[in-house]
């Protein structure tokens, strides 16, 4: 039977399954791990190790050998964790390896298993006690920390001396956890970090006591409770978050900052070349701090200071070189690398992550054209050495001689995972991803002033000038989330619905990442404006490009998340250049979303109401014109059904017609088979029904 794109990229999890992830690298660079899916299409990761000298593979961890008949089961902290991190896989999600490269952890079902590396991988389960998290190893490889319960626990890798080192003392305190706003919006999902030696930890706590609570319901369940949930919305009280150093008996001192100046805990780190740095940042978000630590009396030193007239970015975490300089990524004219507060990469290229740090070089991923993403080698002497070359996404993870390179282009569907020893010939880790159905047929455009980077795809087998299409923007188009990139994967889906009968547009314009803080920065208090002025400048680029191939006359607009608010605002504010929308998970008035990520861009609700009520679309609904579909999960514990809701009730009450589709059971993801494949049909063809396709 044939398969629907729609849900064979659900069934694959966007042909995602079968492509290692969580690569580690031995200290010696002889062994590669890596957690793969048997195939392409099944949901459970496994534990994998590559020689590099032989370039042989060998299952370590087999979950379903584990778990048996039983399966896996996971807690609701589990699962509301792998929301925040948008994880759909099963089985081993993730695992940690000590620093000697001799044991494994990880938790499966939320219980706690080790693995005794390079003696044939004995995995055995260690005593636990409640629903495992985040495990962690020491450094020296002699005991596991885990979060569970509101606590955080430690155990021997041997199984002995399982005990609490600290614990909560009411219902809302929470040790050795990413708090709510850490974990969805500064990309910090650890709560605990060891000591280089082993015989202590950083750990944070939090109180959520000062957050509001929300509730989510299940409508189609009404015999079922509401959920309770914390949720700090914009203008509302944050959790209450401190950071403590817990030594292995429990005793514990409190990480002293100003708080009340910079409130929120962005990155830690804590190496053994030198003391734990931390970088903290104001509410507002234009002032950081980075800080060393003395853990004897819990005092910290501050050592670079970043202010901005907008805001400061959270990157890679601050470090120490291996001589004790300090390496921060920082904004200038561009994306740099500084080393004690001093730019050391040039502005024509936007660094992106530290990949690894070296008294000599920064290993770095970075972008000279927003499209790519290359592995390069910065010398603090001012030199530069790309790694990696082509029209490509590369990734990169270092261990002792080794490097992996993980690669993903725009000539054709998949990812390669290359390792490169010194002195050696490079071997492959095998990837058994499911074949994608096509290749997608992208055109790579520059739109307007700005050079909007923009990808054009036409139905496979379109002829030039045949016949003038409707055009379907596709865009997310907000901070953080860039689409343009040279990778074939990502347009997969773009190419299905142009392959539908549209010319598919997607363009990253301003405020979205790869082009530098100035680029990113022009959003600031404008959501709606400049993010929805770019897509009509992609739009027209198209158009002048392809006369005799696109019909503007008949032109839609889709996306999910921020992209589902562009989509929302665009048939709303410009209903001459927009003709049918499909938003989903729409953010409609942002009084509703969070803190940190609303907070960022438009300020205090309280003293900036009118940039809110600018960006809002509630105040846009008599506005609407055109056919517009609401798509939402009532179980989206991010984007809740409540922005979805008031604005139907906006449009309702001026009298305006639209669509609403309610998911039961759904959450801010949608990696479920049916949902997917049938949401994505109804989308599909209610765009063909008003385009007239």
């Amino acid at each position: 039977m044939t398969v629907s794109y729609p849900r064979l990229a659900a069934r694959t999890l966007r042909f995602t399954l079968g492509v290692p992830r969580s690569i580690t690298v031995s200290p010696d660079g002889g062994t590669v791990r890596f957690i793969r899916t048997p195939d392409g299409v099944t949901r459970t990761g496994q534990l994998w190790e590559h020689d590099v000298a032989t370039g042989a593979e060998t299952v370590l961890v087999d979950p379903a050998e584990l778990l048996g008949d039983d399966g896996e089961q996971l807690s609701a902290e589990e699962r509301s964790r792998r929301e925040r991190s948008r994880e759909s896989a099963a089985g081993l999600v993730a695992y940690d390896v000590d620093a000697t490269g001799r044991w494994a952890c990880f938790a499966l079902s939320g219980r706690l298993w080790a693995v005794r590396l390079g003696d044939g991988g004995a995995v055995h389960a260690l005593p636990s006690v409640g629903a495992v998290i985040d495990p962690r190893l020491d450094p020296t490889g002699r005991r596991i920390a885990y979060a569970s319960g509101g606590a955080l626990r430690v155990v021997g890798v041997d199984g002995e001396d399982e005990r609490a080192l600290v614990s909560p003392e009411s219902g809302t305190e929470v040790w050795g956890q990413a708090e709510f706003i850490a974990a969805e919006e500064m990309d910090r999902f650890r709560g605990f970090w060891w000591a280089p030696d082993g015989e202590s930890l950083l750990v944070e706590r939090f109180d959520d006591a000062p957050v509001r609570t929300w509730f989510v319901a299940d409508p189609e369940n009404p015999e079922r409770e509401p959920v309770a949930q914390r949720y700090p919305a914009a203008g509302t009280p944050n959790a209450d978050v401190t950071l403590w150093h817990v030594g292995l008996d429990g005793r514990r001192t409190e990480i002293v900052w100003d708080r009340a100046e910079h409130e929120y805990l962005g990155r830690v780190t804590w190496s053994a070349d030198g003391a734990p740095l931390l970088q903290v940042m104001s509410r507002d978000q234009v002032s950081s701090q980075v800080l060393s630590v003395d853990v004897s009396t819990g005092a910290t030193t501050v050592l670079r200071t970043t202010r901005s007239d907008f805001w400061v970015e959270l990157t890679s975490a601050p470090r120490w070189t291996p001589d004790g300089r300090l390496v921060t990524v920082e904004a200038g004219t561009s994306w740099h690398v500084a080393v004690d507060g001093q730019p050391v990469t040039p502005d024509n290229w936007q660094v992106r992550s530290i990949v690894e740090v070296y008294d000599d070089c920064v290993v770095a991923t970075a972008s000279e054209e927003p499209a790519e993403v290359q592995v390069v080698r910065f010398g603090l002497d001012g030199s530069v050495e790309p790694l990696t070359r082509g029209a490509a996404v590369h990734g990169a993870v270092v261990g002792g001689p080794t490097t992996v390179v993980v690669r993903s282009a725009l000539d054709v569907v998949g990812t390669t995972v290359t390792v490169h020893r010194d002195g050696a010939e490079p071997t492959s880790v095998r990837v058994v991803a499911e074949p994608a159905p096509f290749e997608p047929q992208v055109t790579m455009l520059r739109a307007g002033d700005d050079e909007i980077r923009t990808a054009v795809l036409f139905p496979r087998g379109h002829e030039r000038g045949s016949v003038r299409l409707p055009v379907l923007m596709d865009p997310y188009g907000g901070p953080h989330a860039q689409r343009v990139l040279a990778s074939a994967r990502g347009f997969l889906e773009a190419q299905w619905l142009a392959d539908q009968g549209f010319c598919v547009v997607v363009a990253d314009g301003r405020g979205t990442p790869g082009r530098g803080p100035a680029w990113e920065h022009t959003i600031h208090h404008d959501f709606a404006g400049a993010t929805l002025d770019d897509q009509v400048v992609a739009l027209e680029a198209v158009a002048a490009a392809y006369p005799d191939d696109v019909d503007t006359s008949r032109v839609g607009i889709t996306g999910w998340s921020y992209g589902g608010y562009l989509s929302a605002l665009a048939v709303l504010k410009r209903p001459d250049v927009f003709h049918a929308a499909v938003a989903g998970a729409p953010v409609t008035e942002w009084r509703l979303y969070d803190t940190c990520y609303t907070e960022r861009y438009l300020g205090d609700p309280a003293t900036n109401a009118d940039v809110y009520d600018r960006n809002s679309l509630i105040p846009l609904a008599p506005l609407l014109e055109r056919p517009l579909m609401l798509i939402h999960g009532l179980a989206d514990d991010n984007v809740v059904a409540a922005h979805t809701l008031r604005l139907s009730s906006a449009l309702l009450a001026a009298g305006k017609a639209h669509t609403v589709l309610p998911l039961s059971g759904v959450t801010h993801m949608t990696p479920q088979e049916v949902v997917a494949e049938n949401l994505k049909l109804l989308q599909v063809q209610f765009l063909k029904d008003h385009l007239g396709v």
